[in-house]
């Protein structure tokens, strides 16, 4: 892993879980893949919300202003 957690994100609304599928979008990146792991406050987490200061851990280097979707199944 070229970046073990993509830093640190604020989810808008909703909830992000381990095992769903998401896709980043930045000015040099543009992937998919599955959340493997989560974490607040550096500890391991399976969900967050709107309110969690979460990382979540990417295959690939992120940006500060790279945008996560989650994509709906």
């Amino acid at each position: 892993l070229v970046d073990p957690f993509g830093g640190r994100r604020d989810l808008e609304s909703g909830t992000l879980r381990v095992g769903v599928v998401i896709h980043i979008r930045g000015r040099t990146i543009d992937f998919g893949e599955w959340v493997e792991s989560l974490e607040v406050n550096h500890a391991p987490a399976t969900e967050v919300g709107p309110k969690d200061d979460f990382g979540l851990k990417v295959v690939d280097h992120t940006r500060e202003h790279d945008v996560v979707f989650k994509v709906r199944s």
